[in-house]
């Protein structure tokens, strides 16, 4: 059993924000595994469980506000008798431009405040997590991790999340090492989009043979190829 975290703020207000991005990403991997909604709210937090392909995941979103998602994750890994190499955090990141992603088994909290709560309240910088890039503020950095991403950044956020919910299931099938290389050099354009039905068997690939399937973006496999094993 993997435990990811997605920091984020509770509310209307923060739907979508940049800063609730690590919720997004949570609701992504849940959306690909077909079990959008099954959250349980407890020890002030929404938990969501169940298998993810060949993977068992607890899903937790602090519903504390980010300065206090500690307390929730403390919890969380109590009630599950869970170590802390099973806990991956997922976050928000303005120090990376928008849509890079970076894993790392550990490492200071730098300036957020949600992943310095848990630092805090767990007592170690031991703590695997994955940054989402949400671009550099212009000027204020508190307004801009407030407001909502804009329609160019829309227009390819699809692709940063099923890319970062790809690298949380290789964080949990292979190690915080192996998705860390995968996924660090990731760039949006590695994933280019194509309009076309989303059953592997009728959609067409790009260029570089690369079609978004119900489950991600995949590479499909032409005459010659072997799959990577």
């Amino acid at each position: 059993m993997k435990i990811v975290v997605g920091l984020g703020n509770p509310g209307r207000q923060y739907d979508q924000t940049r800063h609730n991005v690590g919720w997004m990403v949570l609701d992504r991997i849940a959306d690909r595994a077909g079990w959008s909604g099954r959250g349980k709210t407890r020890d002030a937090a929404s938990v969501a469980r169940g298998r993810v392909g060949d993977l068992d995941l607890v899903l937790v979103k602090p519903t504390t506000y980010m300065n206090l998602s500690g307390e929730a994750v403390r919890k969380v890994l109590a009630r599950e008798h869970a170590p802390l190499a099973d806990l991956l955090i997922v976050l928000d990141d303005f120090d990376l431009p928008f849509g890079r992603l970076r894993m790392r088994a550990e490492g200071s909290a730098g300036t957020h405040n949600g992943l310095r709560s848990v630092v805090s309240e767990l007592g170690t910088q031991k703590i695997a997590r994955l940054r989402v890039g949400i671009g550099a503020p212009a000027r204020d950095a508190i307004d801009h991790v407030l407001t909502r991403f804009d329609a160019a950044e829309r227009a390819t956020l699809d692709r940063v999340l099923d890319a970062a919910a790809e690298a949380v299931e290789e964080w949990a099938r292979e190690g915080t090492a192996r998705a860390a290389n995968r996924w660090n050099p990731w760039l949006i354009e590695d994933a280019a989009p194509v309009d076309v039905p989303t059953a592997t068997t009728d959609a067409l690939p790009d260029a570089s043979g690369i079609v978004r399937t119900r489950t991600g973006w995949r590479r499909l496999l032409g005459r010659g190829d072997e799959p990577r094993r």
